[in-house]
């Protein structure tokens, strides 16, 4: 069973930085893409970063610069660090395990941006 859980998620002020993790078991992880998506309010759900089990990263245009996703196989866990965190950052994260051609999601984590 695939089990996918996102966390550190919160309620911060514009400007500073957040890590977000997402845990995963049920699957071979280090051959896994991860991936995180967002969701903000009244709009649909965009795709982020994503991580392949190679190492090699890829961005949104809205997230270069920012935003860097890692993995750490040991931990079956990856990251996304955030920084200089803005107001239109406010959204559910969401983390995509991609394992044998399935996708796999977790619940979210929400991530609340003052200005």
């Amino acid at each position: 069973q695939v089990q996918v859980e996102e966390s550190g998620g919160g309620l911060v002020q514009a400007g500073e930085s957040l890590r977000l993790s997402c845990k995963t078991s049920g699957t071979t992880f280090s051959t896994n893409v991860m991936a995180w998506y967002r969701q903000a309010p009244g709009k649909q759900r965009e795709w982020v970063a994503q991580i392949n089990g190679g190492g090699s990263t890829y961005y949104s245009n809205s997230a270069k610069g920012r935003f860097t996703i890692s993995r750490d196989n040991a931990k079956r866990t990856a990251y996304l660090q955030i920084h200089s965190l803005k107001p239109e950052d406010t959204a559910v994260y969401y983390c995509q395990v991609q394992h044998w051609g399935q996708e796999y999601w977790g619940q979210g984590t929400q991530v609340t941006v003052s200005s």
